[in-house]
């Protein structure tokens, strides 16, 4: 009996337009780098802060991706749960992307994969990026978490005293990789005082 190949971990990967790209950036080039296949799907409002915050169009940043979606393409592989993923990361996670994917809006694409993900039951990481929270984010991130979601606002650790903003978002992008279930992952571990 021959056994199937083992294939790479398979992640969706999208990108909106709260601050932080930095974190879908770098997770899209560690999942890479881990040798897990990541299927990006960008906001309009993330391409926009992907230029404005690291100073990438959309080429370059979909050219870290294996493959490239577009928003309003709801026919596209990762809208069905019949194309088999490991997980969803969603690096940063607007407060409008949450709301969507908290009301089960399936309004593009990106809020399609997501609700994918949580009723096929996979692993869905939502890193919300606002402060102060208001109620509706509140209740938004209790509404995800319900269905299953991990919401991960990117707080940085400093137990391990961090020497640069890399680091931090390297620690931080570690942990949502080992949340993804991603082998490779190498987050810092606390080894008590």
């Amino acid at each position: 009996m021959t056994q199937s190949p083992v294939r790479p971990a398979r992640v969706v990967v999208g990108i909106t337009g709260a601050t932080g790209a930095v974190y879908g950036v770098r997770l899209l080039e560690r999942l890479r780098a881990a040798g897990a296949e990541s299927h990006l799907v960008v906001s309009p409002a993330g391409v926009l802060n992907v230029f404005h915050e690291l100073g990438l169009d959309r080429g370059a940043l979909e050219a870290l991706a294996h493959t490239a979606y577009n928003p309003g393409d709801v026919g596209a592989a990762i809208a069905s749960g019949s194309f088999a993923t490991d997980a969803m990361v969603i690096a940063p996670c607007s407060m409008k992307t949450l709301a969507s994917v908290a009301h089960g809006l399936s309004d593009n694409l990106l809020s399609r994969a997501a609700d994918v993900t949580l009723k096929e039951r996979r692993r869905l990481v939502m890193m919300v990026r606002e402060t102060p929270f208001n109620l509706a984010h509140l209740r938004n991130m209790t509404a995800v978490t319900e269905m299953g979601a991990v919401v991960f606002p990117p707080l940085p650790a400093f137990y391990h005293r961090p020497q640069s903003i890399d680091e931090m978002v390297d620690d931080t992008v570690e942990r949502v990789l080992a949340l993804l279930g991603v082998s490779a992952a190498a987050p810092k571990s606390w080894n008590g005082l």
